[in-house]
């Protein structure tokens, strides 16, 4: 199934090579690099991304191991997993550090194993990249295995967290000596359905602990259970064991790996290749009108196509003004969304603050020595997923806003270069560069990835920053002053961790208008490029003298037909992928 993914991969690769060469030889460059940084290089480097995600102690490295087929990461009964481990093919087998600030640190293979808790400090550590010669890596599939879900580490459960909705396909591990557990329950509602509902495959692993009897009984349970969070979940039950003592009939890997490849290759796979035919088609018209402004200009005398030259540039020029207007909107409304969060924050502040000695007074001693640390902790949280939720809709709504208006520039725009060159407006009609859109939609945080991820990016760093004080809550021996001493110090604690969310908040919606700000300019720097290089390119040719009237036109009549036929390529490619049958993993 993969090697016919790949197969069809480079049948779009070519298609969209072909266009790139059509948009280079009529002197559109700036569409041209697009094409091959944004979509051929793109598409040539993709990855499937598989992440494993579990709790400790449920064989999650075992199961990674079998996935592999040899035993590559270490294996232990606690939190073995201290980083992210992003495993890819390699021969021979090799290891490198990679730091948050982007520096990669080469270590020994063998030194994978000091990463584990108690072992090498991974505070600045972004991920460990971990390169062996397994069949399934070779496939181009990059395996993430994750740090786990109930782990203590508060940092290394937010990286978990954060790295899901990046995945292509999501393997969630259960015991099948205690199938979904209450926690697991709760990650699932609350951090994976989210994100991630139609790619998930449950996998029950160390399933040789259970004779035939149980097997049957557990594996009913496991899909009626998953059942009511899960239409038609997808499960399988596995061995690691049984697979790394080559028993593979016995192990449930085969068939897992079966599905798994099924799924990426036909399901993954086509919406990653209709993507990029799609922005493709958009770029197809955007070639087109380069070449029609190479024809209109052919008909022009030199000093005229000079004359309209001149009076686009300075037109492009004059737009400094709109795009500034933009940008001062963008800045005055991040302002606006920044303080409504600081005061959300206080009033959160304030209200907790003013609720705790209630709280605290009418609990038992031993449940408050028990329960508030994780109470605190809650009531955070769950202010935080609202706030962030609250603040993601609003700058969803900035960004939707601030697109309309740089689409309605372009119209007007459009109007003014149809004026110029002459003839047909609709024909002339600019339209933002959707591609190039839809690149700075990662950017944009929300625009088509969906507000959840946001929500989940803004609470996580929200929590990380204040988790370190919310595990101060009085972990201390119970005496008499116990109660005295909660309604002192958990005020204290609430607050402390304001202080530190309030410039993390903060900073995240910088980050967001910082890069809507940069697709503004971006965009509106681009509303004329490509026809202005492609008129540039027609004066160039003209002072050169290399080609005269009919050998002019003789060309442009080429890149038109040699443009139709990459159009119908890429359109027929695009029909082939749509009527491929909708796959899905089925138990």
């Amino acid at each position: 199934m993969l090697e016919g993914f790949r197969e069809r991969k480079l049948e779009v690769t070519a298609a969209l090579a072909e266009l790139s060469d059509i948009a280079h030889g009529l002197g559109a460059r700036s569409l041209s690099d697009r094409l091959c940084r944004e979509l051929i290089k793109k598409l040539e480097e993709d990855r499937f991304h598989l992440v494993v995600v579990g709790e400790f102690n449920h064989g999650k490295s075992s199961f990674v191991n079998a996935l592999l087929g040899e035993h590559v990461l270490p294996v232990g009964v606690t939190p073995t997993t201290a980083v992210i481990h992003q495993l890819k093919f390699t021969d021979p087998p090799e290891a490198t550090i990679v730091f948050q600030s982007g520096k990669r640190d080469p270590i020994a293979f063998d030194e994978t194993r000091s990463f584990s808790v108690g072992g090498k400090s991974v505070d600045e550590i972004d991920y460990l990249e971990v390169g062996y010669p397994a069949p399934l890596l070779r496939e181009r599939i990059l395996l993430v295995d994750t740090p786990g879900v109930n782990d203590l580490s508060l940092q290394r459960a937010d990286i978990t967290y954060s790295y899901i909705p990046r995945a292509d396909a999501v393997l969630f591990l259960l015991d099948a000596g205690q199938i979904l557990k209450e926690s697991e329950r709760q990650f699932l509602n609350e951090k994976l359905l989210k994100a991630s509902r139609d790619k998930i495959v449950f996998v029950i692993a160390k399933w040789d602990i259970l004779n035939d009897d149980e097997k049957t009984e557990a594996l009913a349970y496991a899909r009626s259970q998953l059942a009511n969070l899960v239409k038609d979940p997808v499960v399988f039950p596995v061995s690691a064991e049984a697979s790394l003592a080559g028993r593979n009939t016995e192990s449930g890997m085969p068939e897992l790996l079966g599905h798994l490849t099924t799924f990426l290759a036909e399901e993954r796979g086509r919406i990653l290749l209709d993507n990029a035919l799609g922005e493709g088609e958009n770029a197809v018209r955007l070639v087109a009108k380069g070449v029609d402004a190479r024809r209109r200009s052919i008909a022009m005398k030199a000093e005229e196509l000079e004359r309209r030259i001149k009076m686009l540039e300075d037109d492009l020029a004059g737009q400094a003004g709109t795009l500034e207007q933009r940008r001062i909107r963008i800045r005055e409304e991040v302002s606006g969304i920044k303080a409504g969060a600081q005061k959300d924050l206080e009033r959160f502040v304030t209200d907790t603050v003013r609720q705790l000695p209630n709280i605290i007074d009418s609990a038992k001693k031993d449940d408050l020595r028990k329960f508030l640390p994780a109470f605190l902790e809650d009531t955070f949280r769950q202010w935080a997923e609202a706030e962030s939720q609250e603040i993601a809709h609003r700058l969803e709504a900035l960004a939707e806003a601030t697109i309309a208006l740089i689409k309605e520039d372009a119209h007007e725009a459009s109007k003014r270069v149809a004026s110029t060159l002459g003839g047909d407006v609709k024909k002339l009609d600019i339209e933002i560069d959707t591609f190039r859109y839809d690149a700075s939609v990662a950017g944009v945080l929300m625009i088509g990835i969906g507000t959840m991820i946001a929500v989940n990016f803004i609470a996580g760093g929200m929590l990380v920053a204040a988790a370190p004080l919310l595990a101060l809550a009085m972990r201390d021996r119970v005496d008499a002053e116990y109660k005295k001493r909660a309604n002192e110090q958990a005020p204290e604690v609430i607050r402390e961790a304001a202080k530190r969310v309030g410039p993390k908040l903060e900073e995240m919606i910088e980050d967001f208008a910082k890069k809507l700000d940069a697709w503004v300019v971006t965009a509106g720097e681009e509303l004329y490029r490509e026809i202005l290089e492609v008129l540039d390119a027609a004066r160039n040719a003209r002072a050169s003298g290399e080609k005269d009237e009919a050998a002019a036109r003789a060309e442009v009549i080429a890149w038109e037909e040699r443009l139709g036929k990459a159009c119908s390529r890429i359109e027929g490619l695009r029909t082939a992928l749509s009527s491929t049958a909708h796959v899905r993993i089925a138990s």
